[in-house]
């Protein structure tokens, strides 16, 4: 039986969302009925946390969608398990955008652990438009704290939380 995927999550933590996430986020819209965008807890990332809370990354997710017109996209927080996450909401797949190479071997780990525990749940790989190839979360919240511009890199919405939460000029 032949089974088409309706249903998708574009899994995160988006500390904080960028340009290059809406990307693949609008993209996917397009190739799916419908997209949840899972906004993960990750209370441990990189062994320090993230810079703003689950509720906060909701919101601005949920404002840079409305700021760029992107509709017909929900958001939702998770804690646990992707898998356990897409089975809640009922995805049929979860979609990944790529970078780089290393990007692709992180997430080809990730994608070969959840097919191992939900292999009805399909993985689907975005590359990343070449505007935003290097543009990251990590990236933007460095230069947002050294007091540099990003407005090129996130939606406005969440270059004036990022001035806010790093206490520079808003421009």
């Amino acid at each position: 039986m032949t089974r088409s995927v309706v249903h998708v999550v574009l899994p995160g933590t988006y500390d904080p969302v960028t340009l290059g996430h809406l990307d693949v986020i609008r993209r996917s819209a397009r190739l799916f009925p419908k997209v949840t965008v899972g906004v993960a807890a990750s209370r441990s990332k990189r062994g320090v946390g993230t810079a703003f809370s689950q509720e906060e990354r909701v919101l601005m997710i949920e404002e840079s969608l409305a700021e760029l017109g992107i509709g017909d996209v929900s958001v939702r927080a998770f804690d646990g398990l992707l898998v356990d996450f897409c089975r809640e909401v009922g995805a049929g797949g979860v979609v990944k955008g790529l970078r780089a190479m290393t990007d692709f071997e992180f997430e080809l780990q990730q994608a070969d652990l959840n097919a191992h525990l939900a292999p009805d749940i399909e993985s689907v790989f975005v590359m990343a438009s070449p505007e935003f190839g290097y543009v990251s979360s990590s990236i933007v919240r460095e230069l947002a704290s050294l007091g540099s511009d990003v407005d090129t890199l996130v939606p406005q919405c969440v270059a004036r939380r990022l001035a806010n939460h790093y206490g520079a000029p808003e421009r």
